[in-house]
């Protein structure tokens, strides 16, 4: 990041800076529209059905459109990310326009892939509350809330199982160039023997990017709640207002500038270094950054007595 800031802010910035004004309109002009009716619908104490209905729709239906749009800033700052930290590693220099031409033919397989990966963690955590479940409906309250409580557990060991087998499958799918299934079974292929230490790696990167995060969002967030009087926490209308949606915005664009790179390229460099340690991958990035030495392969000692 130090190497290579300019490219690296560069991509997160403007993703970021997008991902976040097209937010703020559509909290401001949708969200803001439907504030009133959440506020009031909270007052009331017996609210109707399709009072119920209209308000919690339109607020879904905005908060969909935003959720959206940062999931394809997301995939846009990986894929551009990714390609930054595979030339890096070569000593290599990338512009802009050469990340996104080497970064577009995979987007939307990349996208497919945050798709399916967290959709595999969801079934697998849903499949393990199904029997408490099952049994809360049917009757049998204790049993099912102690069934609910062991299924939450296996959720968590199950979902966790698959984030960490499948977590190396983007920068696989784009620094291979290959297809979403192929992508997904690399991934296993490389975590497999190694899946306690990634995990490790990538708990120790979650702490570390989210308490980043917080620390620069927070600014914003005590400057917003002073200019609201800290009613944003209470009342939708405040919090969807333009002062304090400009005022978060800007801590989101800070914070996201930050944690983007980080994201994506300790991801990239555990791909490569689970490459380096079972594939000799050192080897051939030497080469190919010409380093003196490692041109040829080295040639067959002379067997004894020759």
């Amino acid at each position: 990041m130090r190497a290579h800031w300019r490219t690296v802010l560069g991509i997160s910035l403007a993703v970021a800076v997008i991902t976040e004004l097209v937010s703020a309109l559509v909290m401001g002009l949708w969200l803001g529209d439907t504030s009133s009716e959440l506020d009031a619908l909270a007052e009331t104490d017996n609210p109707s059905m399709d009072d119920v209905s209209g308000a919690l729709t339109s607020a879904f239906s905005s908060l969909s459109v935003v959720a959206v749009v940062s999931m394809l800033g997301s995939v846009i700052a990986t894929a551009m990310l990714t390609v930054v930290v595979s030339r890096a590693v070569l000593g290599r220099n990338v512009t802009l326009g050469e990340a996104w031409r080497d970064s577009r033919p995979q987007l939307l397989r990349l996208l497919g892939l945050l798709i399916v990966i967290p959709l595999l963690v969801s079934v697998a955590f849903l499949v393990c509350l199904l029997p408490g479940l099952l049994l809360s409906f049917g009757g049998s309250a204790n049993l099912g809330i102690a069934l609910l409580f062991l299924g939450f557990l296996g959720g968590l060991a199950a979902g966790a199982w698959i984030w960490v087998r499948f977590c190396l499958a983007p920068p696989a799918l784009m620094l291979e160039k290959q297809g979403l299934l192929a992508a997904l079974r690399r991934s296993g292929k490389l975590v497999s023997g190694s899946w306690w230490r990634i995990l490790g790696i990538q708990l120790l990167a979650f702490l570390l990017i989210s308490a980043i995060s917080f620390v620069a969002a927070l600014p914003t967030t005590v400057i917003s709640a002073l200019f609201t009087g800290g009613s944003t926490l209470t009342d939708t209308a405040a919090a969807t207002g333009w002062t304090p949606l400009i005022i978060n915005g800007i801590g989101s664009v800070i914070a996201s500038t930050i944690s983007l790179p980080l994201n994506a390229g300790i991801t990239a460099l555990l791909y490569l270094d689970q490459r380096i340690r079972r594939e000799a991958l050192d080897l051939e990035l030497a080469r190919a950054a010409g380093v003196p030495g490692y041109d040829n392969p080295t040639p067959e000692p002379p067997a004894p007595g020759s």
